[in-house]
Order: C-alpha cells, then structure tokens, then sequence
C-alpha cells in the first residue's frame, strides 16, 4: 500500500534517480527491520541441483553489481539474480536510456550493460550477508569483437564461479551491438561447447558444480527456438531463461515513447515470453528446466508461467509498477495452489 502511494511519486522523476531513491529506501527499511529476513519457504522444489525456498525469483538488471543483496533478500525472494556483469567495467549507453509507458505497464530500456565490472561485484557479495540462492549474469563488453564474445564469457565464468549458485549467460540483450547473434546454432554450438568443457575444468577445480543457465531471447522463430533447444540438450547445459526484452512493439506502436530503441519488457511482453515459455516445454521434455520471466505483472502472469512449463519464475517490471509487495502476494499463491507441485531436475 505504501508502494502504491508513493508510485506517482517516483514516475515522476527520471527513471535511474528514481530507482537509486528505491534502492536507498529499501536498504532503509532493512536497517529498520521493517521486512522479514528470511524467504517464503512454500512450494519448495529441487532444481539443477538446488534447493529452492520457493520459486520466486528476482530476475537481472535490478541489481547489477550486487549491491543490495541483503535488502533485496527480505522481500521474501526464492532466489536472486544480479548482473548483467562485464569482465570490464563500462558506463552502458548514453542517457536518457529508460523510458516508462506507464499506459501499457511497460518499460523500455537500452542501458547496454552498465556495471562496475565483475571484480567489483564479487567485492560487493563477499561484503553481504547473504547465504540464499544467487545467479549471476555474465556478459560480454561492448567492445569485444562478436568473434572473441567466447573469452569475456569464460573470463566471467572463471571469476565468479566460487561465488555463484548458478551462472546466466546473456546472449539475448537487444542492447549490444551484434549480441543476439550468438543465438545463431554455429556461434551457440561454438560457445556452449567451451563453456561446457570450462565448467567441468572448474568443478574439479572449486570441488563443486555451479550449473549453466542460458538467457534467450522472445523474438526468436519457431525453427530457431528448436534448434537452441536441441543444443541446450546436446551440450547438456543445466537451464534456460525465457525470456529477455523484446524488440517488438506490437500492441503499443501508437504510445509516445514506443519509438524509443531499446527492449520492451512488462505488459506487452506477457505472453510472447509465455508463448517461448510453451514451446521449450514441449521441446526439451523435461531435460532442461526452464525459468520463466517477461510481463509477469500478477499472480495470474506467474501461475500461467508455471502452467506453460517454468519450474522457477523471475519478476523486475513488476516491480516497478505493483511494488516489493507483489513477491509474496505471487509467493502465497502459488503456496496454495495445489496444481502447482514440486519438480526435480
């Protein structure tokens, strides 16, 4: 109900001020004790390996360099998710570089990986207390040839394999020039196949298994969905996230900022992401779990991502629109919803 109250607030400010003023009245509220500490323990479920409190994630782009880890755990999150992280850090792209569509409960956003670079962010989780479940999401920077892409990937998992519960490799931001094309089955064969043989070189190393999850993309054709899903299953990669913004503007062409570059996430993303989500399912049988994000702005958006396939499910436009409430008002739900069992991979 605050949230709710002080949300015309925030909208009217610049959106990255406004998501630092958020940050820094969540890291108050903590201090104060004004949440719970610990996470919904309903619906727990084992997946890759991990045990899971609950199957509400915070998905990344919140939380990019690990800064609030602590404040962000007593929403009452099944596991979070920070990154994108870079091997170097680098500023993104030039503002202005978020724009809200407050009539669509959108957000378009092309801030091209902005973080402090991944030295930094394990400083920033080696200074935290949290013990929960933790992705991080590597990607490559913004001037590293397409060609080389494979070394900032594996430079990033080498850095924060022995801090990672699982590690994202994000190949689907619509915001670095060129990414998208290591969807492509030549360039995807080529960088699962060296990620694969890294993590085995680094389980022996570490003496554990951090699995590898990959992030896709929601305007992918049918024929392409098939071919990322035969090689997650013949590289025996350990998950995949569906999906990342969209470049799509369908629905909202006549909106004023819907012209903006960037990728489209919230409302209109709903059930494209859902529609990936389906498809996956139906693809991998099972053999590669599948963690479902894109316009999930209700309980009914998350209870259907399940419905469609997901074993675990991850919330940031969300947030933006319905508050830090909106984790364990989805969390309850899918607590008492008995369709909705748990799974082991």
């Amino acid at each position: 109900m605050l949230y709710t109250l002080l949300r015309p607030l925030l909208f009217k400010l610049d959106p990255e001020f406004a998501h630092r003023i958020t940050f820094s009245a969540l890291e108050n509220a903590k201090k104060l004790r004004l949440f719970k500490s610990t996470p919904i323990a309903c619906q727990p479920r084992t997946i890759m390996g991990l045990d899971f409190p609950n199957p509400v994630g915070l998905a990344a782009g919140l939380d990019k360099d690990g800064e609030h880890l602590d404040a962000l755990a007593a929403l009452g999150f099944g596991f979070l998710e920070i990154g994108t992280v870079t091997p170097r850090p680098q500023p993104g792209n030039p503002p202005p570089r978020i724009f809200r569509v407050p009539q669509a409960n959108a957000v378009i956003n092309r801030l091209g990986f902005n973080n402090q670079g991944v030295d930094r962010l394990i400083e920033n989780i080696q200074r935290s207390g949290y013990q929960g479940i933790l992705g991080i999401n590597i990607g490559k920077n913004f001037d590293t040839p397409l060609e080389k892409a494979t070394d900032d990937y594996l430079t990033g998992l080498r850095k924060v394999y022995r801090y990672a519960s699982y590690v994202t490799v994000n190949i689907s931001s619509p915001n670095t020039q060129n990414l998208r094309q290591l969807q492509a089955a030549d360039a995807l064969d080529q960088l699962l196949g060296q990620l694969k043989s890294e993590q085995i070189k680094l389980t022996q190393a570490h003496g554990k298994y951090v699995p590898i999850v990959i992030k896709i993309a929601p305007d992918l054709e049918s024929a392409q969905i098939e071919s990322i899903a035969a090689l997650l299953m013949e590289h025996q990669i350990d998950g995949v996230i569906a999906t990342n913004t969209t470049i799509s503007r369908l629905g909202i062409e006549h909106l004023p900022v819907a012209q903006e570059s960037g990728g489209l996430s919230g409302a209109p993303l709903t059930q494209r992401a859902t529609a990936v989500i389906q498809q996956l399912h139906y693809l991998l049988q099972g053999a590669v779990p599948i963690i479902g994000v894109g316009g999930i702005m209700s309980v009914d958006d998350a209870q259907n991502k399940l419905r469609a396939g997901a074993s675990l499910i991850q919330l940031y436009t969300g947030l933006i629109y319905h508050g830090p409430d909106l984790v364990r008002k989805i969390a309850q739900a899918i607590c008492t919803d008995q369709s909705q069992h748990s799974l082991a991979y």
